[in-house]
């Protein structure tokens, strides 16, 4: 017989989900790769260890301890683009991995399991010369990657797809293959070793609003002579050609969005010098290019002898897992427990997916398919970001796919709901929850209503949360995304207050206890809620733009016109900018900001919190010495939580909150 709950206000009652637990469960994996003995390996980001990032390989045996490949003192990371991605910072042939590491930017090459990493690169001195989303190439033998080139100060970083001899003893320059666009990503070899397959974009547009994917043959040399556009080249035709893969057959394959603005999967029939589409469905086969080394599909069978793919897919709301009959063009689910899938590689007769779901935190699991390769004959976690995490699964509050209207009439917007949750607490009929409104950075991405401990703290205690995929979000197809183009600080403004509302006048919460958050561009939201809208009581804002200008300026070549898309004249620039509005802020403000981000200075969260204190609202700051954009050590993110936490039940909640934290001053308050 259940225990009867406690009748406590929302927002006070005590749980064993922890800040201190929820950082260091914030462990991520930054991509995939199958090394020669049929183990995969992995970048592991650790908070508990001061964000480092760690090469892994996977135990021996099942149930066995993964072991870390790179040695103390080195960190895979690469600085390409500025976002990098683990995926785009190794790369593994056979035994041999090539890393990127994060204090230099050199790339080493390493035996797993044996040898210290040896450098491959020359010291350019100050991580001058960045390198991703590498490969090998056995039949010239040499690794090709990414080059991004910042030593010429006077002009921007200069990106192309160069060759390195890395069996040489004596480290040499990197030979450019492909130069003349402003970006790339992809370089894929085929098996015959006489193509290679590529990606390049150039400004003002992002990979994910117009690319184009190019094949370039090899001379003897291994020099790129011809080169055809196989999408993205009609001057008629906006796409977003992404993932090209070569199969064992020398058949080139990618994702595009060129028919119906979702992003499918193709083939290229090169006999025709045409494209042709596997498989139509209005679902997102990839995702935007934030990171470089993205996998969304894999061949299955080492001969492609079954002309199967397997692939993942997001559709309202929620990743699928299907094989692709590249042949008859038929697609079959597998049912697996995983309601986000962000990864997918091929191994020795099993696949690993990076994936993760309301009840499973993001995990890499190992998947075996049955002779009819339809159904999963075996599923297994190989690793997970929280192995513990299942001794809180009495307290999770699973998320609620919403859709709700917008401010245009017959128009809709989607949302995560999280409604308070906890085995020992109720609140009483006669009080509704407060509401965290949180907003995802980007503002191209995407939240997924998959475990995150960080949602878990808060419900726990009594409040209600709300993840918004505002117009402009992943994962809805292009219309959606471009929802956004022309209309950042609108779009996502009146989404935001439009989810809000929703639910208070749906009955949920408490439309006098309304909170909002939000990390980067989700920070910029934040701050433009409060600034244009009445709708919130109170805000943090985590590394948050609050002046559109200034982050123009300073934005580096990836994003360089991002800002004008998104924004657009000069007059919207300072008419969306909360910095310029100060007089319009109502409500109490925290913010948070890392001293070594170089995405958003440090000066525009000191600029607001000094304004916002002269107005006289109550406002507090905090920075941390050391961290990048996104904070990656656990005390900080653990401290980030708690003042967060207690900041609004000073100043909205209404009620004392039951962990024992010792608050911040807040001018203007104290």
């Amino acid at each position: 017989m259940a225990a009867e709950k406690a009748t406590a206000p929302y927002g006070s009652w005590a749980s064993p989900i922890t800040a201190a637990a929820a950082s260091v469960a914030g462990r991520t994996v930054e991509g995939l790769a199958v090394a020669g003995d049929g183990r995969l390996v992995w970048v592991e980001k650790r908070p508990d260890q001061g964000g480092a990032s760690v090469l892994v390989r996977e135990a021996a045996e099942p149930g066995g301890e993964a072991v870390d490949v790179t040695p103390e003192g080195f960190a895979v990371r690469t600085l390409a683009q500025e976002y990098g991605g683990g995926s785009g910072a190794f790369a593994v042939q056979g035994d041999t991995v090539v890393f990127s590491n994060y204090s230099d930017q050199r790339l080493y090459k390493q035996t797993i399991g044996g040898t210290s990493p040896l450098p491959v690169t020359p010291d350019y001195v100050g991580s001058t010369v960045r390198y991703a989303d590498g490969v090998f190439d056995p039949h010239f033998g040499r690794y090709v990657t990414i080059m991004e080139d910042h030593r010429d100060k006077s002009s921007s970083p200069i990106t192309t797809i160069a060759a390195l001899n890395i069996h040489d003893r004596e480290l040499s320059e990197p030979t450019v293959l492909v130069s003349g666009n402003d970006f790339y990503a992809f370089p894929r070899i085929d098996p015959s070793g006489k193509r290679m397959a590529w990606i390049e974009w150039s400004n003002p547009h992002m990979s994910w609003d117009k690319s184009q994917l190019w094949v370039g043959f090899f001379s003897e040399k291994g020099e790129v002579r011809k080169k055809i556009c196989i999408a993205g080249g009609e001057p008629t035709l906006v796409e977003s050609p992404t993932e090209p893969k070569w199969s064992s057959k020398g058949e080139l394959f990618f994702i595009t969005d060129r028919q119906s603005g979702f992003w499918n999967i193709y083939k290229w029939d090169k006999q025709n010098n045409a494209v042709i589409q596997l498989y139509a469905l209005d679902a997102e086969f990839s995702k935007p290019m934030w990171v470089f080394g993205a996998s969304s599909y894999a061949f299955i069978g080492k001969d492609d002898s079954s002309n199967k793919i397997l692939c993942c897919y997001r559709q309202n709301g929620r990743s699928y897992v299907g094989v692709l009959d590249h042949d008859s063009g038929s697609l079959s689910t597998i049912d697996i427990p995983f309601s986000s899938v962000t990864n997918i590689v091929s191994g020795d007769g099993c696949f690993y997916i990076e994936g993760a779901s309301a009840s499973f935190p993001v995990s890499i699991a190992k998947v075996t398919l049955d002779e009819k390769k339809t159904v999963t004959a075996d599923f297994s976690i190989v690793w997970s970001s929280s192995d513990d995490v299942t001794k809180y699964e009495s307290y999770f509050s699973l998320p609620e796919f919403i859709e709700f209207p917008t401010v245009i009439p017959g128009q809709h917007a989607y949302a995560y709901f999280y409604a308070p949750h906890n085995p020992s607490f109720q609140g009483s009929s006669n009080e509704k929850p407060p509401l965290l409104v949180r907003i995802h950075g980007g503002p191209t991405d995407e939240a997924r209503g998959i475990l995150d401990l960080n949602v878990q703290y808060w419900t726990s205690r009594g409040w209600a949360l709300v993840d918004v995929n505002y117009g402009g979000s992943s994962g809805y197809g292009r219309k959606y995304r471009e929802r956004l183009l022309g209309q950042w600080g609108i779009v996502d403004v009146n989404d935001t207050c439009s989810c809000a509302t929703f639910l208070v006048e749906t009955g949920r919460v408490d439309g006098q206890r309304l909170c909002i958050t939000g990390e980067s561009a989700g920070g910029f939201t934040t701050l433009a809620c409060l600034a244009f809208r009445q709708t919130f009581k109170a805000g943090c804002s985590l590394y948050g733009i609050a002046d559109l200008s200034s982050l123009r300026a300073g934005s580096h070549k990836f994003e360089a016109y991002y800002t004008d898309n998104l924004v657009g004249n000069k007059q919207a620039y300072f008419e969306r900018s909360p910095i310029n509005f100060v007089d319009k802020f109502t409500c109490p403000l925290i913010l948070f900001h890392g001293l070594k981000d170089t995405v958003v200075s440090p000066e525009q969260t000191t600029k607001i919190y000094k304004a916002i204190k002269e107005k006289g609202l109550p406002v507090a700051l905090v920075e941390f010495e050391g961290e990048p954009h996104g904070f990656r050590m656990a005390e900080n993110i653990k401290f980030t939580m708690e003042q967060e936490m207690v900041f609004f039940a000073r100043l909205v909640g209404k009620f004392n909150v039951a962990d024992d934290i010792t608050p911040i001053k807040i001018e203007n308050f104290d």
